[in-house]
């Protein structure tokens, strides 16, 4: 589980860890992901990045500086790191493909007022698109990380992970 970064970073680990064997990584039996607002990117501009570019908590020139901190020097915003799409990452397919073998679950969440919203949406159906059982919950109004901020969305956060966990 990963929130923002962290669920870039959770989104790469489980990539690359689903491509181990199971003596790879003992004992540990991964189910799933949890990608809670994942922060992507690309070159190309999405209607909510164009429509939130000067979003209070994740403007477009700050999350353009972000990356450019860091991908590897040279680098674009069409790095595998930061658009996780099929073209730019020759080995996703296969790895998406290990995920689903593996019975893995994931749980994508955000907000419809992120910025990173169409590119969530995006990884969502690319990854229900290989047959991998996903939820996803996205919240009306709800921005970058909204709700880490106020105690009664993050209670409902929780209970959404909970209830994924559980399996309900």
């Amino acid at each position: 589980m990963g929130t923002s970064a962290g669920g870039n970073i959770a989104l790469h680990a489980g990539l690359r860890v689903a491509s181990w064997s199971a003596d790879e990584i003992g004992p540990v039996k991964i189910r799933g992901m949890i990608l809670h607002h994942t922060y992507l990117g690309g070159e190309e501009r999405t209607e909510s990045e164009l429509r939130l570019v000067n979003d209070s908590v994740l403007p477009l020139a700050v999350a353009d500086f972000m990356w450019q901190l860091a991908l590897p020097i040279g680098a674009d915003r069409d790095h595998m790191f930061c658009n996780p799409i099929p073209e730019r990452n020759p080995g996703l397919t296969e790895s998406l493909d290990r995920i689903k073998r593996l019975g893995w679950r994931i749980l994508v969440t955000g907000g419809d007022n992120d910025p990173t919203f169409d590119r969530q949406v995006a990884l969502v159906n690319l990854i229900r698109g290989k047959g991998i059982p996903t939820i996803s919950h996205f919240s009306a109004g709800g921005s970058h990380g909204f709700d880490l901020m106020d105690p009664a969305k993050t209670r409902i956060f929780v209970d959404i992970v909970k209830k994924f966990i559980s399996g309900d």
